[in-house]
């Protein structure tokens, strides 16, 4: 028997409690005893007990009062009543009010230690499934998260605390450093992680399809709308929305936005059906929110009903000693991925990498890792094998939007201004490249 199983025996009666406490003592396990109701809470109260056996009929306060006062502060407790008084309607009554089981007096050893064994095994199956709970948590924490510089233990000591609340989180940082993960890491930390988290990018959607995105709508709302479909916040009832590029909404939809966030409710287009949904908000960009309010193109009551919490992730020139780490770590997920030796990486090329800027931040940095898989030979990564030219360090003094523009420059000239297999690399979709086009007036020499 496990010796960690700990009993607590309740009964007036002075002779059933030293029988029953030597036969538990013979069969393993730990045991202390009550004569009464209030002595028996005060122990529980100061102490931790698996099993409590409880007399029915007891001086004061009896049994089935005191297990419905054990229960309003321990849910889980296993409580298995003793009875002399063998009726059907107190055994169902104690069984209706949560107990395990029930047991008459005069006992049986055998069926006793049956009885107390059957609720042993409960306990051990539901801590062995919550170790196991635990280790998967863990695995999706970790997953993809790596570095171990001062910038990054920053961020997830910040993860951890804001992890435990359901308040609001704005993640702001440059593209590619990892934002959405962050996301995905407070969410698996957090009391909503069995619910879903659902992600919407909003900068690669119109106004009216963000819209229908976010609200769903009804059959017939528009063109199209051949039935009701539900929307990312109905979705979300439980869990966790997150919403990427959040600076690129429209002020109309800030303002639907800022109703649901205060009230937790909406209504789907086309429909007029209040809809409840209790989900938590976090949102990413890479755009300077506070100074978009000082300029009028974002809402100051929206700002400040989603940065409750600011995680600010640094550019991976700010933790350059994370990138030994990060290149093993992509170096063993595509020779895994491409079911190939796992490799290493010369020092060389290693020296390069990290003298590099990296404007394109972990993302290129994976890109770059990946690629040199895929083109090299032998059994190391070699300096030839990445594709940085002698003039690939951009200056650290350009601006956040100067850093995008040259390396979407510079990958669509890579790739000859092929607009899916760009969108690929750098890991956006094709509308969200075209916007960037627009914005930083590019144009391919063909043109």
């Amino acid at each position: 028997m496990k010796t960690s199983i700990s009993i607590l025996i309740v009964d007036d009666e002075e002779s059933v409690r030293d029988s029953l406490y030597n036969w538990f003592i013979e069969d393993g396990y730990e045991v202390d005893s009550a004569a009464n109701a209030k002595e028996a809470l005060t122990k529980i109260e100061s102490g931790n007990f698996d099993i409590i056996l409880a007399d029915i009929k007891m001086p004061g306060m009896d049994g089935l009062e005191m297990h419905r006062r054990i229960k309003e502060f321990n849910s889980t407790a296993i409580v298995i009543v003793m009875t002399a008084f063998a009726s059907v309607e107190t055994a169902v009554q104690a069984l209706k009010d949560g107990a395990f089981d029930y047991i008459t007096k005069p006992f049986d050893p055998d069926d006793l230690s049956h009885l107390i064994r059957n609720a042993a095994r409960q306990i051990s199956l539901r801590s062995e499934n919550e170790t196991l709970k635990n280790k998967i948590v863990t695995l999706e924490n970790i997953e993809d998260i790596v570095g171990n510089s001062e910038n990054m233990i920053r961020v997830l000591k910040e993860v951890e605390n804001v992890a435990a609340s359901s308040s609001s989180v704005i993640i702001t940082g440059e593209s590619g450093t990892g934002k959405e993960l962050i996301a995905h890491a407070i969410h698996s930390n957090s009391p909503r992680k069995f619910f879903p988290m659902v992600t919407v990018h909003c900068g690669a959607l119109s106004e009216d399809l963000l819209e229908s995105e976010l609200f769903g709508h009804e059959k017939g709302a528009f063109t199209g709308a051949m039935f009701n479909r539900k929307g990312r916040f109905e979705m979300a009832d439980g869990g966790t929305i997150f919403l990427d590029e959040i600076a690129t909404i429209s002020m109309k939809m800030q303002v639907e936005l800022l109703r649901v966030l205060e009230s937790k409710t909406f209504t789907r287009v086309g429909g007029n059906k209040e809809i409840k949904s209790d989900f938590r908000i976090i949102c990413a960009t890479n755009k300077d929110l506070k100074k978009m309010v000082a300029d009028g193109s974002f809402r100051e009551d929206l700002y400040y009903r989603l940065n409750v919490v600011n995680i600010a992730i640094p550019p991976l020139r700010d933790r350059k000693e994370d990138i030994p780490v990060l290149v093993s770590y992509f170096i063993k997920k595509y020779c895994t991925s491409m079911s190939r030796d796992l490799i290493t990486i010369d020092q060389a090329a290693l020296q390069r990498l990290e003298e590099y800027n990296y404007p394109g931040n972990v993302r290129e940095l994976e890109n770059m890792i990946e690629r040199a898989i895929v083109v090299g030979n032998g059994k190391e990564v070699r300096l030839k094998d990445l594709p940085l030219e002698p003039d690939s360090v951009i200056d650290s003094n350009d601006s956040l939007d100067e850093l995008e523009k040259k390396y979407i420059q510079k990958t669509l000239e890579k790739y000859d201004w092929n607009i899916s297999r760009s969108a690929k690399v750098l890991q956006i979709d094709r509308v969200t490249l075209y916007n960037k086009i627009r914005k930083y007036q590019l144009s391919s020499p063909k043109n």
